[in-house]
């Protein structure tokens, strides 16, 4: 049985970094939802509640009953999770004077208590919230502070409860991870054997439990995401394994056969199907993101059935879906707003009679590489930036059309070749280019034209769940512009997107 770090989400834009930091300890963990909190079990070691946008003191603020975890196994609460103990232990939580948001420093520790050992006086610490602790209740000891938070941290006596006002899972916390690390090593005592090897031993024992002789189909797409758990389910049941890869016609440009080439050096069986026409009827007069979304992945699963069909036997479907996919599919308090359509989450139309395995849906998107890297995938797949399933048609804006997805693959080789040339594409998560919907004036040999804009993109991340935009250095960005006006006919303006994740998403669409 995996031991494991149980986080319980009370809505935070930071709780995937909790986990994050943790699994980056080499100890498992999952996240909940508040409102669906599991019962306590032997693997769990120790809970983790995260910030919230809410107040304590709102009446529909989310509340929990933490008797069952309390005194049982070691318990951190975080911002919120750290006022929520508060406010039920009857101390005071009130809206602060000033807005606590930001970089502080601990001009207080009490680095005797297990959390905050090797803590150092006047660390820097990162504050984000609206309300504060003003009074402990009885029983809650003070072990840290800052000049303009008195209640930084807190420890509950005679159990292993702490509290802490700040969040050690973002970078500008400096020594956050030791805390997190006291925690979750010290504290829960959890052995750190959640590795990439123990993973691939324990995935492979239990798809071939749960697989028996049964086939298997898997749609390809190139990435790293199926091609690892392609690897991960022949390495279970071997030639059981069919995989299919569909060229929607939304593909970076020549990849359908360069894939295909690649995968004949995996040992996988794989089928390639070009289906590009029927993708573009299916789009045809479409505009809407999600409308182009729900079309694209419509289509995909009418094509892949039909290919599929052609399998005698086949009942399961394999899936690259991994935790980001899952976490954000996933409401904290119940119905939400759609960001996005998820083409890997939600289960399959009832017409298909598959049953459904996603050997990877526990892991972020950087272990699915080390896993890769240990499974021994080729390089060329493993440091593939990611790319959306819709493919180009969501970095289309507008109407999708043959002539569109041309000028676009044109812009994108350029682009991705020249980030390899200037030795810049592993230093960025993900790049891509942007066929904006409209058109500008340019001039070209003395004529004016009136032409598309693209944007480019190129931002750096850990697993997608927040990303910062890269500075590409001028000399690049001059002469990445020069080329894609210069030879990609019906371009003449290219502008860079600066923007960050959060208020922005990687994707324009």
């Amino acid at each position: 049985m995996q031991e494991q770090i149980l986080i319980l989400d009370f809505g935070s834009q930071y709780t995937q970094l909790i986990a994050r930091r943790v699994r980056e300890l080499n100890v498992y963990c999952e996240i909940h939802p508040f409102s669906s909190a599991p019962a306590l079990t032997p693997d769990i070691k120790g809970v983790i509640l995260s910030g919230s946008p809410c107040s304590v003191s709102q009446g529909s603020a989310p509340d929990l009953d933490l008797n069952p975890y309390r005194g049982k196994v070691p318990v951190l609460g975080v911002c919120y999770g750290a006022q929520l103990m508060v406010h039920k232990g009857g101390g005071f939580v009130e809206p602060s004077n000033v807005r606590e948001y930001g970089r502080a420093h601990l001009n207080m520790v009490n680095d005797k208590i297990d959390l905050l050992k090797e803590i150092t006086l006047n660390s820097q610490v990162w504050m984000s919230h609206g309300d504060t602790i003003q009074r402990l209740p009885e029983g809650y000891e003070l072990i840290a502070s800052t000049p303009s938070v008195q209640v930084a941290a807190y420890k509950i006596s005679g159990e292993p409860t702490y509290g802490i006002q700040f969040h050690p899972e973002v970078t500008h916390s400096t020594e956050g991870k030791t805390v997190l690390r006291n925690f979750v090593v010290h504290i829960c005592e959890c052995s750190q054997d959640w590795t990439p090897t123990t993973f691939i031993e324990e995935t492979v024992e239990g798809l071939q439990q749960q697989l028996g002789n049964d086939k298997v189909v898997l749609g390809l797409s190139g990435g790293v995401d199926s091609s690892v758990a392609a690897m991960l389910i022949h390495k279970a049941i071997g030639k059981n394994l069919y995989c299919i890869f569909v060229n929607n016609g939304l593909l970076r440009k020549g990849e359908f056969q360069e894939v295909l080439d690649q995968y004949q050096h995996m040992g996988l069986n794989v089928r390639g199907v070009d289906a590009s026409e029927r993708f573009y009827a299916a789009l045809h007069g479409l505009k809407d993101p999600e409308d182009k979304r729900k079309a694209i992945g419509r289509t995909f699963i009418e094509v892949f059935d039909e290919e599929a069909h052609r399998i005698e036997g086949v009942d399961w479907l394999a899936q690259g879906t991994i935790y980001p996919d899952v976490i954000e599919s996933v409401s904290v308090t119940g119905p939400s707003v759609t960001i996005k359509s998820h083409h890997n989450v939600g289960g399959l139309p009832d017409f298909m009679k598959l049953k459904v395995v996603e050997p990877l849906r526990s892991l972020f998107k950087d272990e699915v590489r080390l896993v890769g890297k240990t499974l021994g995938l080729d390089l060329t797949i493993l440091r593939r930036h990611p790319f959306p399933g819709p493919g180009l048609g969501i970095r289309i804006l507008g109407e999708i059309t043959p002539e569109k997805v041309r000028i676009l693959q044109e812009v994108d080789d350029l682009y991705v070749r020249g980030l390899k040339e200037f030795g810049l594409y592993d230093e960025i998560w993900q790049a891509g280019a942007i066929l904006l919907p409209i058109q500008s004036v340019g001039v070209m040999g003395d004529e004016r034209t009136y032409e598309a804009v693209v944007a480019l993109r190129a931002v750096t991340s850990v697993d997608g769940m927040t990303a910062d935009w890269y500075p590409l250095p001028y000399e690049f960005m001059r002469e990445i512009s020069n080329q894609i006006i210069n030879r990609v006919k019906g371009v003449n303006r290219v502008v860079y997107d600066i923007s960050s994740k959060p208020p922005a998403t990687i994707e324009w669409e």
